[in-house]
């Protein structure tokens, strides 16, 4: 039977007799939607499995939780995904609760969770197995990673808590066997922010710069008690698990009792069943220490006796077959013998010939011969007197010659010619001197016969 509302299309719309249907936005309708859900609902709790998990950089989480038969989307907001007490991943069981709601703006439906938990212990060591995987595909537990512990530490840190008994009992063993410095950095050992705190107290160590005012430890021991599963999370945590793998300083990890195991113990460089055990491992007896010492210098004194003593037969038995003393040394002092009578031999020739060299010495030194010597010189002398008083110049002033020197310096004028170049002269006489200048000459040459004198003012 053909529809009246629906018989003629029309290009714009009219209102039809009859038709009760109000006109609504999208909008309208969205909203609407929103507040029946969330009136009719509220706050719920679903079971599913996580999928498609990111985190925005706003800090809010967005996934979808399903089962073998729906799809629902989820969002956590950045204040409770901080709370959480596990890293979420694909393919975890979770219980979340929160309240479901719409979002208009893609038209579906979603649940706002306010908590999120594993839901049981099987969904929990999911976790813990598929993280497990992933840190040991990165090579964070691999054997050849381990650091070899210190055979005595001279400081020790400890992570744990500050008031339990567990730190109590690292103190009072290591009193016991060997007492040591400890640095306690206490932390929360479970619930909220615990994993955190852990993880930055084993980084705080790790940054203790060696000779600075706080010393930095030698090794490290990550210590709890024992717990449940739940309880030990913490230390399964993927922050604390890459904090212990990163640390440059060797660490024990000392979680729970001998039957719990967790991904920190893997990580570390050593696992301790307990830790009281940690503190066993971490330094030796010292009673047993001393023994052995004292044990090792006797042992070192006993052999040393023993290879003084085998050395000293060794030496005496080697003496027997070194030749005599008085058969090395003949032949020397036969020779030192030799050599002294040579000696004395030359000594004696050679005072022989210093005294001959002496006794004609002795004789050119005797008084007539120096008289005779004497005489020589002084007779030699007296003739060279007498050839320099001929050759004075001033002999001849006494048959009355002058002689002519310039003024000033005084040397002897023997020309005319340097007489005028002189202009200024002295003239020297047997009794004295007079100073006289040369006013004008005659120009001529006089020959030696008959000489004429220039005319003296």
């Amino acid at each position: 039977m053909p529809d009246p509302f629906f018989d003629d299309a029309r290009l714009v719309a009219e209102d039809v007799p009859g038709d009760n249907a109000l006109t609504v936005s999208v909008g309208e309708l969205a909203f609407k939607l929103k507040r029946m859900v969330e009136g009719e609902f509220g706050h719920v709790r679903l079971r599913g499995e996580i999928s498609g998990w990111k985190r925005v950089a706003s800090g809010h989480c967005y996934m979808s939780l399903k089962d073998d038969q729906a799809v629902i989307d989820g969002v956590i907001w950045k204040g409770n995904a901080n709370a959480l007490a596990f890293a979420p991943q694909d393919g975890i069981e979770v219980i979340a609760t929160g309240k479901l709601t719409t979002y208009p703006g893609r038209s579906k439906y979603q649940i706002v969770i306010e908590r999120m938990e594993l839901a049981g212990a099987g969904a929990l060591m999911a976790l813990l197995e598929k993280l497990k995987a992933k840190l040991a595909g990165e090579g964070l537990f691999d054997p050849s990673r381990k650091k070899a512990l210190p055979f005595m530490p001279q400081v020790i840190g400890v992570v744990t808590s500050g008031t339990g008994a567990v730190i109590r009992d690292i103190l009072h063993r290591l009193e016991d066997r060997c007492p040591t410095h400890v640095i306690v950095w206490p932390v929360k050992v479970q619930g909220d922010g615990s994993a955190n705190e852990i993880a930055a107290a084993v980084r705080g160590f790790d940054a203790i710069e060696a000779g600075g005012p706080v010393p930095r430890p030698d090794l490290v021991i990550v210590a709890r008690g024992g717990g449940s599963v739940e309880d030990l999370w913490s230390f399964n945590e993927e922050i604390v698990v890459r904090a212990v793998a990163g640390c440059s300083i060797p660490i024990i990890s000392a979680v729970g009792h001998e039957t719990d195991t967790t991904l920190c113990d893997y990580a570390a460089d050593l696992r301790a069943p307990t830790p009281t055990a940690a503190a066993e491992i971490a330094v030796p007896v010292l009673a047993d220490l001393r023994l052995t010492i004292d044990s090792h210098r006797n042992r070192t004194e006993r052999c040393a006796r023993r290879y003084v003593e085998r050395g000293r037969e060794q030496l005496a038995a080697l003496a027997r077959h070194l030749p005599k003393r008085d058969q090395l040394l003949g032949p020397q002092r036969q020779r030192a013998d030799d050599l002294g009578q040579r000696l004395d031999r030359g000594l004696e020739r050679r005072l022989t010939l210093a005294r001959g060299s002496l006794d004609r010495s002795a004789g050119a030194l005797r008084p007539a011969t120096l008289e005779r010597k004497l005489e020589a010189k002084r007779a030699q002398l007296e003739a060279t007197w007498r050839l320099a008083q001929s050759l004075n110049p001033d002999n001849i002033l006494d048959r009355g010659y002058a002689r002519i020197t310039a003024r000033p310096g005084g040397e002897t004028l023997a020309s005319a010619k340097g007489v005028r170049a002189a202009g200024a002269i002295t003239l020297l006489f047997r009794d004295g001197e007079v100073d006289a200048r040369v006013e004008r000459t005659q120009g001529k040459t006089y020959d030696k016969g008959a000489p004429e004198q220039p005319s003296l003012l």
